[in-house]
């Protein structure tokens, strides 16, 4: 195994420090290490932080390999600095057998750049009719802990609770993808002033809200997980806090694109911009943050949802709904809530490693910069500036909000149990 002694790299924006990998794990840190190694890096500048974990990817494969395969997937997820990514279930064929997570679970361990931990449907094809196979999955090779029908709301009351009650079993959790669907049917973008004068079909936040107060509420039922996926509204903001508030067991993401972008684009009609759930209002914008700063929000999830050109060049009301976003998370971050003040480094460490793996209850992975831990790593140049350019990215899709847009900071090299996947922002060949 090759070794590599990282130089001056501010862990956590913390003081310089020299960290050593060395037989998978960090086998030192400190100023001036006096160690051999077989590449020596100078991370003047440049940040250190844990490898970080997607709660929420979509990786396609199988069945959609022209919109994305495990190894672009996770080539894209270790160019934005990630070490593991929990791939969701809506696939072709769905993964709600222990056959399929398992097929997924092993196309990540032949091609996959970062670790790659399959999601389980809750209910057969995503269906929401009946619960899938839940105890075979997670007594699969694939291990799998979280379950979920994103993309489909578990809307039956029942199922949902009959899913709570059967993960509790093995710690397991159900994210929520929250949407009422008979609120939202026909609509185009979130329900506001910007739908009502474009004459699109309005998503309103409370097909949102409503759902994940019924959830939390059955979570506290049961005395289960439950893991709310892409909050978007300020309205939801609330529900869970005041969940957590109560003690429950609720956790919950952001996506960065809802950190960062409003309905207001929209108005382009550009189908780039279109997303389940849609973009939100600039009060909704400032709420997500702010409760991503305070707690009330654990992880920052990309959602990252490829598509083929065909899909998204088209006119908006047959667009399909989704952004790729693996490469682009960081900066995201960097703009929205490190350059605002909202979260300083260690803050961003815990929010896109430390908890997501521990919702996932993903080992080995969300583990402290510290001696003896599993080395995955991800060193970050907060001073760079660019233009975003799809057309460079690792991702098979193209579909980025961010095209043109002027983002801080890239990946300059990430590490998976110490053997690098990145080096001086390329893809390292395997």
């Amino acid at each position: 195994m090759t070794t590599y002694l990282i130089r001056n790299a501010q862990i956590l924006g913390g003081a310089p420090q020299d960290i050593h990998l060395a037989d998978g794990v960090f086998a030192a840190i400190g100023e001036q290490l006096d160690v051999q190694a077989d590449i020596e890096i100078d991370a003047t500048g440049l940040v250190a932080l844990p490898g970080l974990v997607d709660l929420h990817t979509h990786l396609r494969e199988p069945g959609r390999e022209d919109a994305e395969t495990v190894l672009t997937g996770t080539q894209a997820a270790a160019m934005g600095g990630y070490t593991a990514v929990h791939a969701m279930a809506n696939t072709f064929p769905v993964a709600d057998t222990a056959g399929v997570v398992e097929q997924v679970w092993r196309l990540g361990q032949e091609y996959g750049y970062c670790d790659v931990q399959p999601v389980g449907a809750v209910t057969v094809g995503l269906e929401g009719k009946q619960l899938a196979e839940l105890g075979a999955m997670h007594d699969s090779a694939a291990g799998v802990r979280v379950f979920s029908d994103d993309g489909k709301c578990v809307d039956d009351a029942v199922i949902m609770r009959r899913a709570l009650e059967y993960v509790k079993a093995f710690d397991g959790v159900v994210a929520q993808h929250a949407q009422e669907p008979r609120l939202t049917a026909g609509a185009q973008m979130n329900e506001g002033l910007v739908s009502g004068e474009l004459g699109l079909g309005g998503w309103p936040a409370v097909a949102e809200e409503s759902i994940i107060a019924r959830d939390v509420l059955l979570a506290a039922h049961v005395g289960s997980r439950v893991h709310i996926c892409h909050l978007s509204t300020a309205g939801s903001v609330e529900i869970v806090r005041w969940a957590k508030g109560k003690g429950w067991n609720v956790t919950a993401e952001v996506t960065p694109h809802h950190l960062l972008l409003t309905d207001e684009l929209v108005r382009s009609y550009d189908p780039v911009y279109k997303v389940n759930p849609p973009l939100r209002t600039a009060a909704d914008v400032e709420a997500l943050r702010g409760a991503l700063a305070d707690g009330t929000i654990d992880a920052v999830a990309t959602d990252h949802a490829p598509h083929p050109s065909e899909d998204k060049d088209c006119e908006w009301a047959v667009a399909a709904m989704g952004m790729v976003g693996l490469e682009t998370a960081l900066s995201v971050v960097q703009q929205t809530m490190v350059e605002t003040g909202l979260l300083n480094w260690e803050g961003v460490a815990d929010r896109m490693s430390h908890r997501p793996a521990r919702i996932g209850r993903l080992a080995g992975h969300g583990r402290p910069v510290s001696v003896g831990e599993p080395a995955n790593l991800v060193l970050f140049d907060p001073a760079y500036r660019g233009v975003v350019n799809p057309d460079t990215f690792a991702t098979r899709s193209r579909n980025s909000p961010y095209k043109g847009m002027d983002l801080p900071g890239r990946v300059h090299a990430t590490f998976l149990r110490g053997e690098a996947t990145v080096l001086a922002g390329e893809l390292v060949e395997r």
